[in-house]
């Protein structure tokens, strides 16, 4: 079974890294369910307050053995919770769930997933990795107690790695530097990526506590460095500059609600715990000290221009598909 649990594990945690940061202050998880050697869901959890990977990977599973299009509607997790227990009879006694983390044990803005999925009758759970929250944590636990053959451990480094900004982000301060370049490392010149990775930054703005700039970049490009394309909100600012005078008709300065300050030290970065970095080589050295991981878009194109350098070991964990473009995730060191 070993090497069937990586597969099915290796789908739950692609479909996590979709997600990854959009379910701030969540965890990034993934979720498939394999019944009679079928695969019949992989799911991942969307947004804070939403369902968690286990149930939309579960409604997703019902609704294709039964063609209920009812469940597709309910949005609410204890709705959800409830319909499930109440319509699925026996569908899952027979079914393995996998999840790259421990289905939680406790009640939040959703009911315990360990509890929905020992009421339906899983046979057997595979989990990535523990969850390190002692509050959200027992569900192996609590499962194994009831019955279900629950096996630890698969793929555990890559569902580590998958977690890591939640880690960072409840124990300190995650902190993220987001670059778009060429091909062969231009990363000057205008727009680079396309729009799906474009909509993608801005959604992750659009949950950022605070996000960092370089005096360099507000001056040059002009920006706005808002959520605009997905109708989010504009991320308060910090402007990195030993020069603080700026010419206020740039856009970012004249969006509402916004708080935008300017400083030549990156200390009080400090003082949040979900801050994303953009900027250009300068900034790139500048912020190399506090900067977790790295995000890049890299676009098919190549442009006639000097290219960026960086002089830190960086530690590849994961590239994804975006439209045209490569997103890549990497950690600093």
């Amino acid at each position: 079974m070993v090497n069937f649990d990586r597969f099915y594990m290796e789908a739950a945690l692609d479909e996590g890294w979709k997600y990854q940061l959009l379910t701030y202050p969540n965890p990034a998880v993934g979720a498939s369910i394999v019944k009679g050697g079928r695969l019949l869901s992989i799911a991942a959890h969307q947004e804070a307050g939403g369902p968690h990977a286990e149930v939309l990977a579960i409604r997703d599973a019902y609704h294709l053995l039964t063609g209920d299009d009812q469940i597709l509607s309910i949005r609410d997790p204890l709705h959800l919770h409830n319909y499930l227990t109440t319509h699925s009879h026996t569908l899952f006694h027979d079914a393995t769930l996998y999840v790259t983390l421990e289905p939680c044990f406790h009640y939040g803005k959703t009911p315990p997933c360990s509890l929905l999925i020992k009421e339906l009758g899983f046979r057997r759970v595979v989990i990535g990795t523990l969850d390190p929250t002692p509050k959200a944590g027992g569900g192996a636990h609590y499962l194994a107690q009831k019955g279900v053959e629950v096996e630890i451990g698969v793929c555990e480094e890559e569902a580590r790695a998958l977690i890591e900004p939640f880690v960072r982000w409840t124990s300190s301060r995650f902190v993220f530097f987001k670059l778009a370049q060429h091909l062969n490392g231009v990363i000057t010149g205008g727009q680079i990526s396309s729009y799906p990775s474009r909509e993608l930054v801005h959604k992750i703005r659009d949950k950022v506590d605070l996000l960092v700039v370089g005096g360099g970049t507000v001056r040059i490009d002009r920006p706005i460095l808002d959520a605009r394309l997905v109708g989010g909100r504009a991320p308060n600012i910090l402007i990195y500059s030993r020069r603080g005078k700026f010419n206020r008709k740039i856009p970012l300065f004249n969006v509402p609600g916004r708080e935008v300050s300017i400083e030549s030290s990156l200390e009080s970065i400090k003082e949040h715990r979900f801050i994303m970095i953009e900027g250009g080589e300068g900034m790139l050295h500048e912020s190399r000290w506090l900067v977790d991981w790295y995000l890049w878009f890299l676009a098919p194109t190549l442009r006639r221009e000097e290219n960026y350098r960086i002089d830190k070991k960086i530690t590849f964990l994961k590239s994804v598909a975006i439209g045209p473009d490569l997103l890549i995730w990497s950690r600093n060191g």
